[in-house]
C-alpha cells in the first residue's frame, strides 16, 4: 500500500467515525409502547417524580425534628496576660491573679418532649406527600393523554398525506390523458390548462400535508422524550383506533368524582387547609424539651466551678399575644371557607364538563358516521364525472369543482376521524382513564 494512504486512511477514521452515528435511528411502536415510552422518559413526568421524592424527604424532615439532636462545640479563650487585681485591704499591695487561657469541648443533646406544632406539622407534611403523588399521578395522566392525541395526529396526517397523494396521482393521470386528447384536437387546451391548475394546487397540498405529517411527528417526539431525529414508524392502524373509539362502553360508564384525579386534588387541598387551623391554635400550646450538656476541659483554669455534666427541662408557655394568635386563627379559618367553597365549585365544574364531552364525543360518533356514508357518495359522483370528462360529456371547470368537492369530503371524513379520538381521550381522561 502507498505510504500516502496511511495519513490519509487515519483522518477518515478520526474525523469520520464519530459521524457514523448520527445516522437517524427508528423507532416502531404501536400506542401503547409510545404511552410507556412517554412516562420513561417526558421530562414533565420526571420532574414530577422528583417533586414527589422531595415531598417524601420533607416528612422525613418533619420527623427528624421531634427526634434527639446532638450537637457538640468548642472554645477557646485568651485573655492576652491579663490579670484580676483584688485588693483585701487598703494598707496592703493589690494581689495580682493572672488569666490563663481556657479551652471547653460541649456535647449537648436536646430532645422535644411536648410540642403541638410538631404534631400538626408531621400531619401536613404527610398530607403534602400524598398531594404530591396525586399531582404525579395526574402529570402521568396528562403526558398519557398528550400521547395519545399526538399518536393519533400523526395516523390521521398519514391518511391525510396519503388521500392527497392519491388524489394528485389520479389528477395527474387523467391530465396525460387529456394532454393526449388536447394534441389529438379533441379537447380545447383551455380545457388542460384548467385542470392542469387543480393539478399543481394538489401538489402544494401534497407538500402542505408532508409538512403537517412532519409537525405532528415532531409533537410525538417531543411528548415521548425522543431526539428530534428520531424517525418514528407507527404500528397501530388508524381504523383498529377507530374502532375502538366507537365501543359504546364509554358511553354506559358512570362518572364517579372520586377516581377523578383533580377532584382528588382538591380534597387534599381541602384538607391541608384545615389541618393549617388546627397549626395556628398550636400556636398557643406549651412547649416542652429536655436537655443534656457535657463539659469537657481542655486548658482547665487554676478555679473551675463548672460542672461537667447537666441535665434540665425548658417550658416556653405563650401566654399574652395582644390578639395576634386569634387573629391568625380566623385567617386560616376563612382560608379553610374558601377552600371548601372552591371544592365544592371544582366538582359542579366537573359534573358539567363530564355532560359536555359526552355530548361532544356523541356528536363526533354521528358525525363521523354520517362523513363516512357521505365520502362513500362523493366517490361514487367523482369517479362517474371523470369518466364523463374523459368522454368530452362535462368541462375542465365541471371537472374541478368535481374534484374539490371530492378533496373537501375526505378531508372532513378524516377530520371526523381525529374529532371521534380526541373526544374519546378527553372523556376517558376525567374518568381517570386512558386506553
Amino acid at each position: 500500500m502507498n505510504k500516502l494512504c496511511y495519513p490519509i486512511l487515519l483522518f477518515a477514521w478520526v474525523f469520520l467515525l464519530p459521524y457514523s452515528g448520527i445516522a437517524q435511528e427508528r423507532l416502531t411502536v404501536d400506542l401503547e409502547g409510545a404511552q410507556r415510552h412517554a412516562l420513561e422518559h417526558n421530562k414533565g413526568v420526571l420532574g414530577a417524580g422528583l417533586e414527589m421524592s422531595k415531598a417524601s424527604f420533607a416528612l422525613r424532615e418533619a420527623i427528624a425534628n421531634g427526634l434527639p439532636q446532638v450537637n457538640a462545640s468548642a472554645d477557646y479563650t485568651n485573655a492576652m496576660n491579663a490579670s484580676i487585681s483584688i485588693e483585701f485591704s487598703p494598707d496592703m499591695p493589690a494581689t495580682e491573679i493572672p488569666i490563663p487561657p481556657t479551652s471547653n469541648l460541649y456535647v449537648n443533646v436536646g430532645q422535644l418532649l411536648f410540642s403541638g406544632q410538631y404534631i400538626v406539622g408531621i400531619q401536613l407534611a404527610r398530607l403534602g406527600e400524598t398531594l404530591s403523588g396525586l399531582q404525579y399521578q395526574k402529570t402521568k395522566l396528562d403526558v398519557i393523554s398528550q400521547t395519545t392525541d399526538a399518536y393519533h395526529l400523526v395516523l390521521i396526517s398519514e391518511e391525510l398525506l396519503r388521500m392527497m397523494k392519491q388524489n394528485e396521482q389520479n389528477l395527474r393521470s387523467l391530465y396525460e390523458k387529456m394532454e393526449a386528447m388536447t394534441v389529438a384536437g379533441m379537447i380545447e387546451q383551455t380545457e388542460l390548462d384548467q385542470l392542469s391548475v387543480q393539478v399543481n394546487t394538489m401538489e402544494n397540498a401534497v407538500r402542505s400535508s408532508e409538512r403537517q405529517l412532519e409537525l405532528a411527528k415532531n409533537m410525538l417526539r417531543l411528548v415521548m422524550g425522543l431526539d428530534p431525529q428520531t424517525d418514528i414508524v407507527l404500528t397501530d392502524s388508524l381504523s383498529h383506533l377507530l374502532d375502538m373509539a366507537q365501543l359504546e362502553g364509554t358511553l354506559m360508564q358512570e362518572f364517579d368524582l372520586s377516581g377523578n384525579l383533580d377532584y382528588q386534588i382538591m380534597q387534599q387541598q381541602v384538607e391541608m387547609s384545615k389541618k393549617m387551623v388546627d397549626m395556628t391554635r398550636a400556636n398557643a400550646l406549651p412547649t416542652l424539651s429536655g436537655f443534656y450538656q457535657y463539659t469537657y476541659k481542655i486548658l482547665k483554669p487554676a478555679f473551675d466551678m463548672t460542672p461537667a455534666h447537666v441535665i434540665g427541662l425548658q417550658l416556653n408557655i405563650p401566654i399574652f399575644s395582644s390578639g395576634v394568635r386569634m387573629a391568625q386563627i380566623r385567617q386560616s379559618s376563612i382560608e379553610h371557607q374558601q377552600a371548601r367553597l372552591t371544592g365544592e365549585f371544582v366538582a359542579d365544574q366537573l359534573q358539567i364538563q363530564e355532560n359536555q364531552l359526552r355530548f361532544n364525543y356523541i356528536n363526533a360518533l354521528e358525525a363521523y358516521r354520517n362523513q363516512e356514508k357521505n365520502v362513500e357518495v362523493a366517490r361514487k359522483v367523482y369517479r362517474n364525472l371523470t369518466l364523463k370528462y374523459e368522454q368530452g360529456m362535462i368541462s375542465g371547470l365541471d371537472m374541478v369543482n368535481a374534484d374539490n368537492n371530492y378533496v373537501r369530503a375526505e378531508t372532513d371524513f378524516i377530520s371526523s376521524m381525529l374529532q371521534v379520538l380526541n373526544a374519546r381521550v378527553q372523556l376517558q381522561k376525567l374518568y381517570g382513564q386512558i386506553q
